[in-house]
C-alpha cells in the first residue's frame, strides 16, 4: 500500500503545481515498482482512486487536517501524503493503522525521512479524536470550502448563478460519475448490444437516443465488442451534440475543436457527410484517428487553429460546423476532480475572449442557411448564455434556432407527426444549459443558424 500512497502523493504535488491529473496518472502507472508488476490493474486502481478521493474531497481533508498541525507545513510532499492516508481514514474501509504504517514506510520513498514522525503524530492523533474532527469539518465554523470541497471563488459564482440549486449542482460535482457508452447505430442496434451485455453479466439501461449506462462501471476491455468498434464511452450529455447538429447526407461538416473525436465518429455514425476533424493539438488528434480506425469511419483530420482558418480553410463553405470550444470544464468535475483546484477565478474570462475569437472566425466558414452548434461542458454563464448573446448582438445574420429532426420513413402521415412532434420536444430540452444529475454531465448546447 504504502508504494501506491508515494505514488498518489507525487501525482497531487504535481497537480498542484498546475499539471493535469490525467496526464500525471499516465506518467505514474511507469513508476510503480517492480514488485507491483504482477497486479498492475489492482496497483493503477488503487493509485487512481486515492487521487480522486483526495481531490473529490480535499475541503473536508484540509478541514481536519489543519488543526492537527502545531505549524504550517512547508513540505508540498507530506502534505499530500497526509492528504492522501487521511482520505483513506475516512472515506475507505482499509485498515486503519495499516494506512498509518503506511504511510510512515512512504516517507522513505518520497523521500521525506526527517517527516516519519509527524506523518506518524499527526494520523495516530486523527484517529484517537476521529468524532471530534468529522464533527469539525461537518460543522459552520469550518465553512463552505470544507462542506462543498471547492474553491470559496466556485461556490460564490455557482451561489449567484444558480441560487436555486446551488447546493446540489455543487454536490453533484464530487460524485462518481456514471459509465455511458454510445453505440454505433452502423454495426449494432441498441437492443442488441443491451442484449450482449446481459449476456456478459453487465447490468444496463437505456437512455435517450443512442446511450447505455452501466449500473457499475467496468473496464472497457470488459465491454463486448469494443474493439470492433460496437460502442464508444461517452456521456449521454456529449451525445446530444450530434442529434442536435441535424448534419443530413451530402453535407460538408467541420467539427472544429474534435480531439479526441467522440462527436466526430458519432456524426459519421449518423449521416454521410464530407466531414472534416479539426484540432489544434497534433498529439490529441492520433487519438481521433484511433477512433476513427476503431469504428470503422473516415474523416479528413487536420491540424491547425479554429481561430485562424487562413492556415487551414479550402474556401469551400460548410453546412454545418461543430464547435465545442476550449472552456472551464466546470460541468465535468466529477470525471476531473483537478480542474475545481487548478482553475483561477481569473481562467473564465480567459476562455471567454478565446471562445469569442473561435466561433467569429468560424461563423464566417459557415454557408448561407447553414447551422452553427456552439458547446461547452461548462455551467458558468460567462462562457455560455452571456457568450451567445455577444455573438447574436455581433451578427445581424445569426438567428437562435429550434432544434429539428428528419422525417421518420415507412410511417403512416399521422403517425410521422406524432413521432416527429414527439422527438422535437426532446431535442428542445436537449438544447440550452444541461446541469450535472445522475447520469448527465453538465453542458451548453446552442444551435444557430446564418440567415
Amino acid at each position: 500500500m504504502h508504494e501506491a500512497q508515494c505514488v498518489a502523493a507525487g501525482v497531487l504535488e504535481r497537480v498542484a503545481a498546475g499539471r493535469n491529473l490525467d496526464n500525471e496518472l499516465t506518467v505514474a502507472w511507469q513508476q510503480l515498482p517492480r514488485e507491483a508488476a504482477d497486479q498492475p490493474a489492482n496497483q493503477r486502481a488503487l493509485v487512481q482512486d486515492l487521487c480522486y478521493g483526495v481531490l473529490r474531497h480535499r475541503g473536508t481533508i484540509d478541514a481536519v487536517l489543519t488543526p492537527l498541525l502545531a505549524r504550517p507545513l512547508r513540505d508540498e510532499n507530506v502534505r499530500q501524503l497526509l492528504r492522501v492516508a487521511l482520505y483513506q481514514l475516512l472515506h475507505t474501509k482499509a485498515a486503519p493503522h495499516a494506512v498509518v504504517d503506511h504511510a510512515v514506510r512512504a516517507c522513505v520513498a518520497l523521500p521525506a525521512v526527517a517527516a516519519k514522525g509527524l506523518v506518524n503524530g499527526v494520523l495516530r492523533n486523527f484517529l484517537r479524536r476521529k468524532a471530534e474532527m468529522q464533527a469539525l469539518a461537518a460543522s459552520p465554523v469550518a465553512g463552505d470550502e470544507a462542506r462543498y470541497s471547492f474553491p470559496a471563488w466556485w461556490i460564490n459564482k455557482i451561489r449567484a448563478q444558480y441560487p436555486a440549486c446551488f447546493d446540489e449542482l455543487l454536490l453533484a460535482g464530487n460524485r462518481h460519475a456514471p459509465l455511458t457508452l454510445r453505440i454505433n447505430k452502423r454495426r449494432v442496434t441498441r437492443e442488441m448490444y443491451l442484449a450482449r451485455l446481459a449476456a456478459e453479466g453487465i447490468a444496463a439501461t437505456a437512455l435517450e437516443s443512442h446511450a447505455i449506462v452501466l449500473d457499475k462501471p467496468v473496464p472497457v476491455q470488459r465491454l463486448p465488442g469494443f474493439d470492433e468498434g460496437l460502442v464508444s464511452v461517452q456521456d449521454a450529455s456529449a451525445q446530444r451534440a450530434a442529434l442536435l447538429l441535424d448534419a443530413q447526407d451530402g453535407m460538408r461538416v467541420l467539427d472544429a475543436c474534435a480531439a479526441p473525436g467522440g462527436k466526430t465518429a458519432h456524426v459519421l455514425e449518423l449521416a454521410d457527410v464530407a466531414l472534416t476533424a479539426l484540432d489544434h493539438d497534433a498529439a490529441r488528434l492520433a487519438r481521433v484517428n484511433a477512433n476513427l480506425v476503431r469504428l470503422g469511419l473516415a474523416a479528413h483530420v487536420l491540424c491547425g487553429d479554429a481561430a485562424d482558418p487562413r492556415a487551414w480553410w479550402d474556401g469551400q463553405p460548410f453546412d454545418r460546423i461543430l464547435a465545442d470550444v476550449p472552456c472551464s470544464a466546470s460541468g465535468v468535475t466529477r470525471r476531473h476532480p483537478d480542474i475545481k483546484w487548478t482553475r483561477r477565478a481569473s481562467d473564465i474570462a480567459r476562455f471567454a475572449a478565446r471562445q469569442q475569437s473561435i466561433i467569429d472566425a468560424l461563423w464566417r466558414l459557415l454557408a448561407a442557411g447553414g447551422k452553427f452548434l456552439y458547446v461547452t461542458c461548462s455551467v458558468f454563464r460567462e462562457e455560455n448564455q452571456e457568450q451567445v448573446e455577444r455573438f447574436l448582438a455581433r451578427h445581424a445574420d445569426a438567428r437562435l434556432q429550434t432544434p429539428a429532426v428528419a422525417t421518420p420513413a415507412g410511417t403512416t402521415a399521422e403517425q410521422e407527426q406524432v413521432e416527429r412532434a414527439e422527438r422535437v420536444g426532446q431535442l428542445e430540452q436537449l438544447a440550452g444549459q444541461i446541469l450535472p444529475d445522475a447520469v448527465h454531465d453538465g453542458f451548453y448546447y446552442a444551435l444557430l443558424q446564418k440567415a
